[in-house]
């Protein structure tokens, strides 16, 4: 497939930086050749490490500011004195349609406070969300808002079941998402207010895919449904929680083989088999944080990944942009906003008979 598409990159952001932004780019050019690339960022640290990657010398531009913002600097503080930052020039970028999308692995807060202030919000989205793509024991499931939102209402809940439906139709090619809502428990009791008034407000209104009702923590890995709709708070938790099963599994899995020469023996025999299935789980392979719901596409590579996660990262930037999300999500919105008052007021009037 071909992305003949512009990419900013924030070189400064994230515990590695530019050791794992420009290694991550060069990897992200094997497949994805015709990607070009504005790098933004101190140059007299970004050109010695480029020069290692003849390749993508041929494919980018470095644009000079000795500018970051730092990874526990207040967003309010960034959006006052980051302007000339690797992360806002990068950001602008997209405003000004000198780049597609840009990707960065820096502070998370400012990042979502500087490009909601710069790109806005799609028309008709309140609140953008941090969406990601997880694995299960079928296919992929989106799980969103993963921290941009700690308070949720209904109507932030409800755009987010668009948001994420859109993206499965889009990326994921499937055509009738399956949606579901999480809570404490799959019964139409279970949870607080909001969230069964949001649950009859997904029951009601005409969705890109369908809505199973609630959901449980075990569904974000049993493949149950495609896309996963939380509050920022709830959600986030949920995703560090699986990061961390994840490695303490590799670390009891790894001291049980070595419990013995028998261990180790059948280690050796299944090393092919458990090195496919870390692949599979590995975090690296799922990074790239996306804020749906803005109008432009910008993703937050995780500050800890390196270049192979930061590599994957660009794939999901360039994918959003190449499939042309942010259309089919203004056409999904502007339909659900137009039959959105309609059942909220059948549900007043049913709740009030």
């Amino acid at each position: 497939m071909s992305f003949n598409l512009t990419v900013a990159l924030d070189a400064m952001g994230g515990d590695h930086g530019i050791e794992a932004v420009i290694p991550g780019a060069d990897l992200a050019l094997k497949t994805m050749p015709e990607l070009k690339f504005v790098i933004y960022g101190d140059e007299g640290k970004i050109r010695p490490v480029l020069a290692r990657y003849a390749n993508l010398r041929k494919r980018c531009e470095v644009v000079h500011t000795d500018k970051a913002i730092s990874n526990d600097e207040k967003p309010a503080i960034a959006l006052r004195s980051g302007r000339q930052s690797s992360m806002r020039l990068a950001i602008n970028a997209v405003k000004e349609g000198r780049a597609d999308c840009i990707v960065s692995s820096g502070n998370t807060g400012a990042l979502m406070a500087m490009a909601k202030m710069v790109l806005k919000c799609l028309p008709g989205i309140h609140r953008p969300a941090i969406a990601s793509v997880l694995p299960t024991i079928s296919r992929d499931t989106v799980v969103l808002d993963l921290g941009a939102n700690i308070v949720c209402d209904t109507e932030m809940l409800t755009q987010f079941a668009v948001l994420g439906a859109v993206y499965a139709r889009v990326v994921e090619g499937i055509s009738a998402p399956r949606i579901g809502l999480l809570n404490v428990g799959t019964e139409d009791m279970k949870g607080g207010e909001m969230l069964r008034e949001t649950a009859a407000v997904l029951s009601k209104v005409k969705l890109p895919g369908k809505f199973l009702g609630f959901v449980e923590g075990v569904d974000i890995t049993n493949g149950r449904a495609d896309v996963i709709v939380t509050d920022g708070f709830t959600g986030n938790v949920a995703l560090k929680t699986a990061e961390g099963v994840a490695k303490m599994s590799e670390y009891y899995m790894r001291r049980a083989f070595k419990s013995s020469p028998f261990a180790m023996l059948g280690a050796l025999l299944a090393y092919r088999s458990f090195k496919k299935v870390k692949k599979e789980l590995d975090p690296r392979y799922y990074n790239g944080g996306m804020f749906l719901g803005l109008d432009g596409i910008c993703v937050k590579s995780h500050g800890g990944s390196d270049h192979i996660g930061f590599a994957n990262a660009i794939k999901v930037a360039a994918e959003l942009a190449h499939r042309g999300f942010n259309d089919r999500v203004a056409v999904e919105i502007e339909q659900l906003m137009s039959q959105e008052s309609f059942f909220v007021s059948d549900i007043d009037e049913e709740e009030s008979v």
